[in-house]
């Protein structure tokens, strides 16, 4: 076979003037293959293949090859005739004596013809979003463990949002997809998925699809149209496939160690951040860049945020229970019996009566798993105390000591099933008021009279009453940085000549009132009979009778007993050292304060005064009947001296 030198040199040969014979003796070429060189192009020809090759051995198999073929393409796919079988077949069945290597050459010309062409995709900025789960390995401190991750990619730009999820429901790609939203600020023209049966229920013809209503509220609320891919036809949306592998090859290599979901997705976050700066394969801009005009012909986001949730009706039973993705959960006593709305998102249960939410708990996702709330069962309880100790709700709640050591001490005192009636009671304030005002007025009835239910209920209620409940969000954090600022501030200790401006308010002599002058130490036995009566009488004040209204006329002094805070203390409890700065003229000393009686006052009595001269609202603030907790009968809370300590 001559080459493209040999051309030239024959050709250069005729050129300089050599004969034909010559050149022939020369190249050894016959002349006829001389002459075709000089008439050519100066180049040789290249072989042409003949139409059909000769098949001695195969050549008739040929029409029961295209047969099988054929036959496949209306088989399932995973059945169909691999190349090693069509010879085993032909070998077996038709006595094919020749190799595999021809029947293999044969099929791959056949299907050569068949194989299927792509059209290059393009898409403008801002028009559609590809999403898609990947899922992963990672470890956590309990163990490895895989994680499912949806991805959404923009088409144009290529940036990706990733979220690591518990599972690939429903309400997961609702939670998933409100979150990208939030993170892109904006929304596109179109959504694609593939066909996953959460979102997409049922295929109909073409791209026609049954779509979840869930999945196309969220498609209404954000307005982008859903639109899914042919079955088994990924390549329609190739780069969330891509960012999968991204996901799956450098992201997550090597395997990411965690303590929790929420740190995964931190990273995940992390990741998808630096994609902003790196440029995208056959670009000169930088993926921020691109994305920059893309959100600028995005829509923007809706004023509220979807509920990313999954509805379903729920019927509850004489257990309290509303089934949910075959767990039970439990509901307040009102709720037995009735239909209610359970609202499942990705981390919890909302369940809602009458457009209320009656009950929240932590989403479970083992099946015939219970979630229940003691709480919900306490009405239920008042009735059937042993289950407090028969019962899994109550014997695995977890409640401070001093919750044990009541039960213990009501027990005790009112025997073993009045005691857990009266703990019951107790368990019930829990309903209504925060586990720590229940706890703390618990700890504040410490001794052998606070074993009793209606103590604690009326030291919770007062509590309630004094204390305006606040919003978490509503009370400033103590930080580090101001800690050592509020350790800092000082109270000065309050003195008794604020209880004389406090009789000035109601006297009305100026001449009863006394500018503090000399410390008058009191009577020994003055001070010994005030104690004795201030430890007798739980109100502060000497009555008529056991728990009676009335005072008496007579009544002459109020004990000065105080821990100078106004904050309840022990009954004996006596200031020890002096306050140079409490002093009282005319002999009065800590022993008690002096007030007029009868003729002594110079007030006028008026409609509202007493006989003694003395405002009746005042009078009947400072002594009105002893609730028995060291509070006077309007729930103001008094000091040890039963004067109110916020005078």
């Amino acid at each position: 076979m001559l080459t493209v030198d040999d051309y030239a040199r024959i050709r250069r040969a005729y050129r300089d003037g050599m004969s034909l014979r010559e050149i022939a003796r020369r190249f050894h070429h016959s002349r006829k293959t001389i002459r075709e060189v000089l008439r050519g192009e100066g180049e040789p020809k290249p072989y042409s293949k003949r139409r059909q090759q000769t098949a001695p051995k195969m050549g008739r198999f040929h029409d029961r090859i295209l047969e099988i073929l054929k036959d496949d393409e209306t088989q399932p796919p995973k059945q169909r005739h691999t190349r090693m079988r069509i010879f085993e077949r032909l070998r077996d069945e038709e006595g094919y004596t020749g190799g595999y290597d021809a029947v293999r050459r044969f099929v791959n010309r056949h299907l050569k013809t068949k194989a299927e062409t792509f059209i290059p995709l393009d898409h403008r900025p801002g028009q559609r979003i590809e999403a898609d789960f990947g899922e992963i390995s990672v470890d956590f401190p309990e163990g490895r463990r895989k994680v499912n991750v949806l991805i959404l990619v923009w088409s144009y730009s290529n940036l990706p949002f990733a979220v690591a999820l518990p599972t690939q429901r429903t309400e997961a790609i609702l939670e998933g997809m409100t979150q990208a939203f939030d993170f892109f600020g904006c929304v596109p023209e179109e959504v694609w998925w593939d066909n996953p049966k959460t979102v997409a229920e049922a295929l109909l013809s073409g791209r026609s699809r049954k779509i979840n209503p869930r999945y196309q509220a969220l498609a209404s609320h954000y307005v982008f149209e859903p639109l899914f891919c042919m079955p088994a036809r990924g390549n329609e949306k190739p780069v969330v496939e891509n960012r999968v592998k991204t996901l799956e090859r450098k992201w997550s290599t090597p395997v990411p160690r965690v303590k929790d979901m929420d740190e995964l997705n931190a990273y995940l976050r992390e990741r998808c951040l630096k994609e902003h700066d790196r440029c995208s394969s056959g670009q000169t801009q930088t993926i921020g860049e691109r994305f920059a005009e893309e959100k600028r012909r995005a829509a923007p986001l809706p004023g509220p945020r979807f509920d990313p949730c999954i509805r379903q009706a729920a019927k509850v039973n004489k257990y309290q229970f509303a089934r949910f993705d075959n767990v039970n959960y439990s509901v307040p006593r009102q709720a037995a019996f009735q239909t209610v709305t359970v609202k499942g998102y990705v981390d919890r249960v909302e369940i809602v009566l009458n457009e209320t939410v009656i009950a929240v708990h932590a989403r479970s996702y083992g099946a015939g798993d219970d979630v229940l709330d003691p709480l919900h069962y306490l009405n239920t309880l008042e009735r059937r105390p042993a289950a407090l100790d028969h019962s899994n709700v109550y014997r695995d709640w977890k409640l401070p000591k001093v919750f044990g050591e009541l039960r213990e001490r009501l027990e005790q005192r009112h025997g073993p099933r009045a005691g857990v009636r009266q703990f019951v009671r107790v368990l019930q304030l829990l309903a209504e008021h925060p586990l720590s005002r229940v706890q703390s007025a618990i700890e504040q009835l410490r001794g052998p009279e606070g074993a009793d239910a209606d103590r604690i209920i009326r030291r919770v209620e007062a509590s309630a009453a004094r204390i305006p409940e606040k919003s978490p969000e509503s009370v400033p954090a103590l930080s580090e940085s101001n800690r050592s600022d509020v350790l800092s501030v000082q109270v000065p200790c309050p003195n008794l000549s604020h209880f004389n401006q406090f009789l000035s308010s109601f006297l009305g002599d100026s001449d009863h009132v006394h500018e503090p002058e000399t410390r008058c130490e009191p009577d020994a036995a003055q001070g010994q009979s005030q104690a004795t009566q201030a430890a007798d009488d739980p109100g502060g004040a000497r009555e008529t009778g056991p728990r009676s209204d009335g005072l008496e006329p007579n009544f002459r002094a109020i004990p000065a007993q105080t821990d100078r805070a106004g904050s309840r203390g022990p009954a004996d409890k006596r200031l020890e050292q002096p306050d140079s700065q409490c002093e009282f003229s005319g002999g009065e000393g800590l022993g008690g304060l002096q007030l007029p009686s009868g003729a002594g006052t110079q007030q006028t009595n008026d409609l509202g005064t007493s006989p003694w001269g003395v405002d009746l609202q005042t009078f009947q603030y400072l002594f009105c009947r002893s609730t028995g907790d060291w509070e006077d009968a309007r729930q103001h809370r008094i000091g040890a001296g039963r004067v109110p300590g916020g005078l």
